[in-house]
């Protein structure tokens, strides 16, 4: 079982809104970068999953949520009306993946970034190195044990 980190806009999704989901499933989709679309793609059932909040007043990671369906094609790349529509992509070969998740918990607190990028351990996580702009990426396991610590 993988570990993964997420960035959404809690104003588009958050973690609040997984908890409230009818039912509990959210499909993760309208990614639109290479890499990102790459490890979505490697995303199984049953990985564990970050949810880090970005572009808002309080940054950082704000709960759980696991894979509930591993990488499909994002069904956005082919609605027109979708801000994620790509007319490259097609059915025979899509290029953008999606994949569904479901709320585990919500961390006892928000961990934030300044306090990610101070802890020892952590150093390689991409999420803290200068310039990583990455929407999903991994997360080994020790590091997801020291932020689980740090969350108390």
């Amino acid at each position: 079982m993988a570990k993964w980190l997420v960035k959404s806009e809690p104003a588009e999704c958050g973690i609040e809104d997984f908890a409230k989901a009818p039912d509990g499933v959210i499909p993760w989709d309208g990614v639109r970068n290479y890499q990102a679309r790459n490890f979505l793609a490697q995303m199984a059932e049953g990985d564990e999953v970050f949810l880090y909040h970005s572009s808002c007043k309080h940054i950082g990671i704000a709960g759980i949520v696991t894979v509930v369906r591993s990488g499909y094609p994002d069904p956005a790349q082919f609605d027109p009306e979708s801000p994620y529509y790509d007319g490259k992509s097609t059915r025979e070969k899509p290029r953008w993946q999606a994949v569904d998740m479901k709320y585990v918990r919500t961390l006892p607190r928000l961990i934030p970034l300044e306090e990610l990028k101070s802890m020892a351990g952590l150093e390689d996580l991409p999420l803290v190195r200068k310039g990583n702009r990455l929407s999903v990426m991994p997360v080994g396991e020790e590091e997801w044990q020291i932020i689980l610590n740090q969350a108390g």
